[in-house]
């Protein structure tokens, strides 16, 4: 995987850790929402209109915002889109843990972990891709 430098120094291994990870689970989500779409579609609460298509734009941004922050000059603005499409879909994650029995093949405790663990997300998006500091 290619992680530009961030202005002239390196970016530190723990930094480029967290890069990899949110790279990794965007672009793995991304792609999941296109190779398994009608998964992904039940997810999204009935509220919401247009279910397919909410599916493939977030899929589609997820890729977007995975390759984006690859690039110092592209990696802050996607990394603030990754942090707001997180907060987007927070609703289709409240919507599977108020409805465990629709997704059996789903622990509950999974279910249950993921709105707090998507806080941990939200902090390793902004860290990781905030701008580099002076000095």
């Amino acid at each position: 995987m290619y992680i530009e430098k961030a202005g002239n120094g390196n970016l530190g291994l723990a930094r480029v850790l967290g890069l990899s990870f949110v790279f990794i689970w965007f672009f793995i989500g991304g792609l999941a929402h296109f190779l398994f779409t009608d998964l992904e579609v039940k997810i999204v609460p009935l509220w919401l209109p247009e279910h397919r298509l909410l599916v493939l734009v977030s899929g589609a941004f997820e890729l977007i915002g995975a390759i984006g922050i690859l690039f110092n000059r592209t990696r802050r603005i996607a990394g603030w889109g990754l942090i707001l499409l997180t907060i987007a879909v927070t609703p289709a994650n409240i919507f599977m843990w108020q409805n465990p029995g629709q997704f059996p093949e789903v622990p509950y405790w999974a279910l249950t972990l993921r709105l707090p663990l998507q806080l941990l997300l939200l902090a390793c998006i902004w860290w990781s891709t905030r701008a580099p500091e002076k000095g």
